[in-house]
C-alpha cells in the first residue's frame, strides 16, 4: 500500500510537471523560436532586427560616419504601447559613454591652468578622504580619469537614488570612508562613481553645476543643442524614449530611479541628430571653437603610462578604450534601462554610435557588425552571451520550477502528514535524513537570500538593474524552502 501510494504521487508529479511546462512554453512559444533560431547576417537590416529580437530590445538608432558623411537607421519603438517609432531626433540616455564628455571638460579645465591632473582630488573636495590598508590615499584627478584610483567596482551600488543638485555632495559623501582595493595608480579597476568625483571637482572649479558647465562650453559649441543631462525633470518629453527591462523574455516599459549623483558617468540624454555633431567632432571634420577641437584631439592621444591598462593593447583614459595598436577608440554604456555603444577611428574618420531603449549587448553587438562591414569584414551572429537576458533566461526557467515544486508542497500540507513517510523500523533512519534535508533547507535559503551580498550587491541593485524574474525567483525559492522545512519538521516531530 505504501509502495503504491509513493508511486501515484511520483506518477502526478510528474503529470503535473509536464503539463505546466507545455503551458508555460506555449506562453513562451515565440521566445523561445527566436532564441534558438539562428541569428541573420544576410544584410545589415536582418542582422539588426535578429539581434533586436534575441535582446528583447523594442528600439535602437544607429549613426554611422565614413567618408565624411553621416548615415542614420532607425529600428523599432521609441514607445510600445504607443507604436510611436524611433526617429533621429528620439532622445536616449547614453549610460557610461557620457564619461568622454566629462573628461572633455576636465581637459579644458586643465588647458586653461584651472587644475592639473596631477593634483591631489583632496585639494578640491576636502571631505574625500578614502584609505588604503588604514591610511588615508591620495587620489590623483589623473587616476580618477583612469579608472585607477582604487576606487571597488561594487561602489556603484552606494550611490543614493534621488534627481535633486543635492545629491551629487551626498555621492561624494558616500565615497569619503571607502577603503580601497588597490593602492592608487597601480591597478585598473573600472568605478563608474570616478567620474561622479570628477563632476564634484569641475563644480568646485568652476563655481557652475557640472551639467551647466558642460552644456555651456561643449555641447552647444558643438550645436548639439536637443541634448541634456537627465534629472527625472525631461525638457522634451514627446521626443524621449520609453526606457524597458526584460521579463520572462519580454521587454516591459520601466521607468528607472534617478541618480543625480551619476550624472556625470550615466545621464546625458541626446540623439542621432546631436550625435552627429559629437562623431564629427572626434573625426575632426566639423566646425568648432579651437579650445574644444584641441582638447577632442588631446583625449584620443592618452600617456600610456597612466592610463589604466584593461588588457594587452587596449587602455582607458579620458571616457574611452583606447587600442594602441588600431588607435580605435571605443566605449559601451548601460543605465537601467537603456544602452549604447560608440566605436571611434580618428585615423580612417569612420565611426559608428548605436543607442537601445533596453540595457542590452545588442548596441555592441549592432555597432561591432556595422563596423566590421565597413572594413570589409563579413559580420557575425548573436552570442548569447548578455548577462542581462541570460539572467532572466535562468530565473524565469526556476521560477516555472519553483512554482512546480510550492504547488506540491502546498497540497501535502492540506493532505496532511503522509502514510509513508513514518512507519515501521525505519524511524530513526528517517529522522536522521529529515534533520539533514532539514539543515540543507536552511542553508539553501540562507543562500538565496545572502547571494546578492556574496557578489557585492544588494537588493536595491537587484530590484533597479536586473529583471523582475530574479526578484520573484528568489521570493519563491524563499517559500519553497520555508515549506519544505515546515513539511520536514511535520514529519519527524
Amino acid at each position: 500500500m505504501k509502495r503504491t501510494t509513493r508511486r501515484t504521487e511520483i506518477l502526478l508529479k510528474g503529470i503535473a510537471m509536464l503539463l505546466i511546462v507545455v503551458i508555460a512554453a506555449a506562453a513562451c512559444w515565440h521566445e523561445l523560436g527566436t532564441l534558438l533560431a539562428a541569428g541573420k547576417i544576410d544584410s545589415e537590416s536582418g542582422m539588426v532586427q535578429s539581434i533586436m529580437d534575441k535582446t528583447a530590445t523594442p528600439g535602437v538608432a544607429i549613426l554611422s560616419a565614413r567618408g565624411g558623411k553621416t548615415d542614420f537607421q532607425t529600428y523599432g519603438y521609441a514607445d510600445k504601447e504607443k507604436r510611436r517609432p524611433v526617429t533621429a531626433e528620439s532622445l536616449f540616455e547614453l549610460g557610461s559613454t557620457t564619461k568622454a564628455f566629462t573628461a572633455l571638460a576636465m581637459i579644458m579645465l586643465q588647458d586653461q591652468g584651472d587644475l592639473a591632473f596631477t593634483d591631489d582630488v583632496s585639494h578640491y573636495l576636502p571631505e574625500f578622504a578614502p584609505t588604503y590598508k588604514g591610511e588615508k590615499a591620495k587620489i590623483s584627478i589623473n587616476q580618477l580619469l583612469a579608472h585607477t584610483s582604487g576606487i571597488p567596482s561594487w561602489s556603484i551600488r552606494l550611490i543614493p537614488e534621488g534627481s535633486g543638485k543635492e545629491q551629487l555632495t551626498a555621492t561624494i559623501h558616500k565615497m569619503s570612508s571607502l577603503t580601497l582595493d588597490t593602492q592608487p595608480g597601480s591597478a585598473y579597476q573600472y568605478a563608474t562613481v570616478n567620474y561622479d568625483i570628477l563632476a564634484a571637482v569641475i563644480e568646485q572649479v568652476t563655481e557652475m553645476s557640472y551639467q551647466d558647465y558642460v552644456t555651456e562650453y561643449i555641447l552647444q559649441p558643438l550645436g548639439m543643442n536637443d541634448s541634456y543631462f537627465s534629472t527625472g525633470r525631461e525638457r522634451k518629453p514627446e521626443q524621449l524614449t520609453q526606457g524597458y527591462r526584460v521579463f520572462f523574455g519580454k521587454s516591459r516599459a520601466y521607468d528607472a530611479p534617478r541618480y543625480y549623483g551619476n550624472i556625470a558617468a550615466g545621464y546625458l540624454v541626446t540623439s542621432l541628430n546631436d550625435l552627429q555633431h559629437w562623431v564629427n567632432a572626434q573625426l575632426g571634420i566639423s566646425q568648432i571653437p579651437d579650445d574644444l577641437q584641441k582638447a577632442i584631439k588631446q583625449s584620443h592621444e592618452p600617456d600610456l603610462r597612466t592610463a589604466g591598462q584593461e588588457s594587452e593593447n587596449l587602455f582607458y583614459a579620458f571616457g574611452w578604450s583606447h587600442n594602441s595598436e588600431t588607435h580605435i577608440i571605443r566605449h559601451s554604456g548601460s543605465n537601467p534601462n537603456y544602452s549604447s555603444q560608440v566605436i571611434i577611428d580618428p585615423q580612417r574618420k569612420e565611426g559608428v554610435f548605436v543607442l537601445a531603449n533596453l540595457n542590452s549587448t545588442a548596441p555592441t553587438l549592432i555597432a561591432q557588425n556595422i563596423y566590421d562591414q565597413m572594413q570589409g569584414q563579413p559580420m557575425k551572429a548573436f552570442k548569447y552571451d548578455d548577462t542581462y537576458i541570460l539572467m532572466d533566461g535562468i530565473a524565469s526557467f526556476l521560477v516555472v520550477l519553483t512554482v512546480i515544486g510550492i504547488a506540491f508542497k502546498l497540497i501535502r500540507l492540506a493532505g496532511g502528514r503522509s502514510a509513508y513517510t513514518m512507519e515501521g523500523k525505519g524511524i530513526r533512519r528517517q529522522k536522521i535524513k529529515a534533520r539533514v534535508t532539514l539543515l540543507i533547507r536552511a542553508l539553501l535559503l540562507l543562500f538565496v537570500l545572502g547571494w546578492p551580498f556574496l557578489v557585492n550587491y544588494n537588493y536595491t541593485m537587484i530590484s533597479v538593474w536586473m529583471s523582475y524574474s530574479v526578484l520573484l525567483w528568489m521570493g519563491l525559492a524563499s517559500l519553497s524552502c520555508v515549506l519544505s522545512m515546515i513539511l520536514t519538521g511535520r514529519h519527524w516531530r
